[in-house]
């Protein structure tokens, strides 16, 4: 079991030391596609994290060109300062962390002072202030009939080792300002949102005789034993109707997948290969899965349909691809692009599709592993590691607008969204 764990990290989530994100990618998307908006902070204890949250979140919608400056002002007045006349828009907000969290937003036409938005936001505590501002961000973007960013709301699920042969599993907001363990004692991986509502996480066990996948639901604490299998026990996707799981286990001693039932128990076999068949993902109508295979004598992207036996290679770039995602027919995965036995390697993220050949890079600098899609399939998580700074990034794939936030966390063994 211990070799084939082994086997399947370093195909599936090789370099569990180098996360990486690409700090340089910035693409611009035509600027007059792009509201100009400025920041206006009116709150009593201003602060530089509130504002950063505000500017990364108006930053990765795709949707804004936000002033970088950090504007004082008065909440309540709707006077704009001849210095933010060019901004279309203006945000004043007023943030108070003193009992809870309370955040009020004001949008305003920049040109005249017009209100166009106001609402205010509470929660009881403090440490979940970024969720205010991320939701607040949310329905501005909606308020002006801009597509949906709704995943910034969204909660990051991860697991990282702590010492040897132990892990935790944690949550965070997409800019890991907020993190929380909700997992801790023995070796827990692999967690995998449950659900699209973000109410249950599936994650391995591997504290008992055999490797165990669990369900736990995150509010009321609630747990059920879903399968186990000798080997290793992996839940890599989950239809979208929450009735079927993609598995990977290794019941006689080979990794393959396993499409498995929730309602009846039963496990369907997809792939039989004698080496190692990972990280399956469904495509188009979910009557086809993605995963990585080293039936070419090295880790690499193929697809195939779940009910029948013909198997295609999906990547023809590279001699080392070790991770993907899926979303509809987009494919992103991972690429090592060096050889280097004593030093950094470089892996790049490329864009593939279910239905061509076509390849196209999305970074172009450190090592960049873990990518994952949101819920939208319009941008790409990915974890960075460039020199010693480790890095969470995103990818907006229409706007082209990247961002780098640092993770100060341990080692990831395993992360979605």
């Amino acid at each position: 079991m211990r070799h084939l764990l082994v086997l399947l990290v370093s195909i599936n989530f090789f370099a569990i030391n180098l996360f990486g994100v690409d700090a340089t990618l910035k693409i611009e998307k035509d600027v007059e596609q792009r509201a100009r908006i400025a920041l206006v902070d009116g709150s009593s204890d201003q602060s530089s994290q509130v504002f950063n949250i505000l500017l990364s979140d108006l930053k990765i919608s795709g949707h804004f060109l936000p002033d970088s400056a950090h504007q004082k002002g008065d909440l309540s007045s709707n006077f704009i300062s001849p210095a933010l006349k060019s901004q279309e828009y203006v945000l004043k907000y007023n943030m108070d962390q003193h009992a809870g969290t309370k955040l009020l937003v004001r949008l305003l036409k920049a040109s005249d002072g017009t209100q166009i938005f106001k609402k205010s936001y509470a929660i009881p505590t403090t440490a979940k202030m970024a969720f205010l501002v991320h939701k607040a961000v949310s329905d501005i973007n909606n308020i002006l009939k801009y597509p949906d960013i709704s995943w910034i709301n969204r909660y990051v699920v991860y697991s990282v080792y702590t010492t040897s042969g132990r892990s935790e599993i944690r949550l965070a907001d997409y800019t890991f300002n907020y993190k929380k363990t909700i997992i801790k004692g023995g070796l827990n991986l692999f967690p995998k949102w449950a659900d699209a509502n973000q109410k249950s996480v599936y994650y391995t066990s591997y504290n008992g005789v055999l490797p165990t996948l669990y369900k736990l639901n995150i509010y009321t604490g609630a747990k059920e034993i879903i399968t186990s299998s000798e080997g290793m026990m992996v839940c890599s996707d989950v239809s979208k109707n929450g009735s079927k799981l993609l598995l990977t286990m290794a019941p006689e001693g080979q990794a393959d997948i396993y499409e498995f039932d929730l309602a009846t128990k039963a496990k369907i076999r997809v792939t039989d290969f004698k080496g190692i068949d990972v990280n399956g993902r469904y495509i188009d109508d979910e009557s086809r899965i993605v995963f990585i295979s080293n039936r070419l004598g090295y880790a690499n992207v193929f697809k195939k349909s779940i009910h029948s036996a013909a198997t295609s290679q999906v990547v023809y770039h590279g001699r080392n691809n070790n991770a993907c995602d899926a979303y509809g027919d987009k494919i992103v995965y991972s690429s090592r692009e060096s050889n280097n036995a004593f030093g950094d390697n470089t892996f790049n993220l490329y864009l593939a599709s279910s239905r061509s050949s076509d390849t196209r890079p999305i970074t172009t600098t450190g090592a960049n592993q873990f990518p994952r899609f949101s819920t939208d399939g319009s941008v790409i998580l990915f974890l960075k590691q460039s020199g010693r700074s480790t890095s969470i990034g995103y990818i907006n794939l229409a706007s082209h607008q990247s961002l780098l936030f640092p993770f100060n966390d341990r080692k990831v063994q395993s992360i979605d969204w």
